[in-house]
This record gives C-alpha cells, sequence and structure tokens, in this order.
C-alpha cells in the first residue's frame, strides 16, 4: 500500500498544468458533445413517440396579468382524463409574465374530438374563480397546436389553433 502510495505520488507530480490544462478542454468538449446528443436524442425520441401526422399538443397561457393565480388545469380529450396540473408559484409567475406552458402531447387520429377544459385558481383578493369549456379540435394530417387561454376573473377560457 506505502509503495503504491508512493508511485502515485511520483507519477502526479510529472504532470504538467499544460497537461492538466489539455484534459480539462477535453472533458468540456465531452460535455458539450454529450449535451448535444441529449438534445438529439431527445428530439428523435419525440418524433418516434408522437409522430407528426397523429400529433396534438395543447397549451395554457393567462389573459389576466396580475390579478389571477391559476391552482389548476384538466383536460378531457375525447371524454378522457389526459392532464391534471397543480401549479406552482414558478409556474404562475412565469404564465402572468406571458409564459406558455405544454400541458399535453400525445397521438389522435385525423378527424373531431371532443376537448374539454376546466380551470380553478384566485384573483389577488382570494376570490375564487372556476370555469369549464368545450371545443373541437379538428386533427388534420399533420400536427396540432392549440393554446388554452384562461382568462381567470373572467371565467372565460379561449381557445386558438396555431
Amino acid at each position: 500500500m506505502l509503495l503504491t502510495s508512493a508511485c502515485f505520488a511520483q507519477s502526479t507530480g510529472s504532470v504538467s498544468r499544460d497537461e492538466i490544462r489539455g484534459l480539462d478542454e477535453q472533458i468540456q468538449d465531452v460535455k458539450k458533445d454529450v449535451i448535444g446528443l441529449t438534445a438529439e436524442l431527445s428530439q428523435l425520441e419525440e418524433k418516434l413517440l408522437f409522430p407528426s401526422n397523429t400529433q396534438v399538443s395543447f397549451f395554457v397561457s393567462t389573459a389576466d396579468a396580475e390579478t389571477f393565480n391559476l391552482e389548476s388545469v384538466e383536460l378531457k380529450l375525447d371524454s378522457e382524463v389526459v392532464a391534471h396540473h397543480l401549479y406552482t408559484f414558478r409556474e404562475i409567475e412565469a404564465l402572468q409574465k406571458g409564459g406558455v406552458q405544454k400541458i399535453f402531447t400525445g397521438n389522435v387520429q385525423a378527424g373531431n374530438h371532443p376537448l374539454e377544459v376546466s380551470f380553478i385558481g384566485k384573483s389577488a383578493s382570494g376570490r375564487e374563480y372556476r370555469a369549464t369549456a368545450s371545443y373541437q379540435v379538428e386533427k388534420q394530417v399533420g400536427p396540432k397546436f392549440v393554446e388554452i387561454k384562461i382568462a381567470g376573473t373572467e371565467s372565460a377560457i379561449r381557445f386558438k389553433d396555431w
């Protein structure tokens, strides 16, 4: 054991700073490659799981900037609950600043599909708002994107095809 430690100490002493710096650069390059490959793999996985000819995605946004805190949203597509989300403070803050949240991506065949959206939220004064709205998703061949805009203090839900 003592002999091994002495050999290790002697071998590490002979490594120059330039060699260490070169090794650090190589490690950083490998990390960049791994990050790039991971992103590419995620895109390929999404294409495989959700082919563009059957893909449908729903996004949530809010109309009321600071007067409404969204608490939860539920989506039913073809009478089946496909998404239910409880919002964190950070997510509410992002929505209030104009952010958009992808709440669901899935596969559906071409044709009409009933969508039902329900939400619960509170105003800054603590008043509770809830609403439910229906929408007919007209799916064609190719991806379909629908924005669900929640106007909490109006207890309204608006839909927009992208």
